[in-house]
């Protein structure tokens, strides 16, 4: 799925909520170390983590693709 930013980028908590794996932004702690997240391939825990256009992030088999 192809994901549109506005800005120069966004935090992966900010991707969380958008793709409806969590409800609200203080859920992004608790879902980052229960949810297998690989950004460009590396697993990636940090809920601030910042994700810029062409990365690619698989949460739990779901692939998004920022642009």
């Amino acid at each position: 799925m192809d994901i549109k930013i506005t800005g120069e980028y966004i935090t992966l908590g900010q991707l969380l909520k958008m793709t409806d794996f969590i409800q609200s932004g203080g859920e992004a702690k608790f879902a980052v170390k229960s949810l297998k997240i690989n950004v460009n391939g590396e697993q990636e825990n940090r809920r601030g983590r910042k994700l810029y256009a062409g990365d690619v992030i698989d949460i739990e088999g779901s692939v998004f693709s920022l642009s």
